[in-house]
């Protein structure tokens, strides 16, 4: 056989194995693509259903929480009843029941208020007003707005008047 013919079927075969090897990487190509776009998917559906399902959560947690606050709308109302057959007794009573019911289901979801003895701390208090005082400076002598932390988070701060400097009369005295 000549040189030729035996150089030009070597080239076929070889031709003809990297066209099977390339045929081979395009379905293995295309296999990793279709798995990747399933995985895609699959991800993109976990997402939507995760936000689904907090949704759904944060609703079952409104729901308890209201429900709980039934039996004290219920003594509101009764309270109101009260109020208008002038029974004043009872209206402050009632008002007092539903102001201890109200405290205790917020305490027993972890509401707590803002200690406000001591000195003041801008991390839990706003400072409203600054006045001289007697007491030690900056201590809180006044609470003009209750503040309230839910766990370890400050929900609303305490607003408070924060003792300032003395104030010093004619000689120089403090008062």
């Amino acid at each position: 056989m000549p040189e030729n013919v035996e150089n030009n079927e070597h080239a076929e075969q070889a031709v003809s194995a990297e066209e099977t090897e390339l045929e081979a990487l395009r379905n293995e190509n295309e296999e990793l693509i279709d798995t990747l776009q399933r995985l895609q998917a699959d991800f993109d559906n976990y997402r939507k259903r995760a936000a689904r399902d907090q949704e759904a959560l944060v609703a079952r947690a409104g729901e308890r929480i209201v429900k709980e606050l039934l039996p004290i709308l219920d003594d509101l109302e009764r309270a109101l009843e009260a109020a208008e057959q002038h029974e004043e007794a009872k209206l402050e009573d009632g008002v007092q029941l539903v102001h201890r019911q109200l405290e205790q289901l917020l305490a027993k979801e972890g509401l707590a208020a803002v200690e406000t003895d001591g000195r003041f701390d801008p991390h839990v208090h706003e400072a409203l007003l600054t006045q001289p005082s007697e007491a030690d400076e900056g201590s809180v002598i006044e609470v003009l707005q209750k503040g309230y932390r839910l766990g370890d988070r400050v929900l609303r701060p305490a607003r408070v008047v924060v003792a300032g400097p003395k104030e010093e009369g004619p000689s120089g005295d403090s008062l």
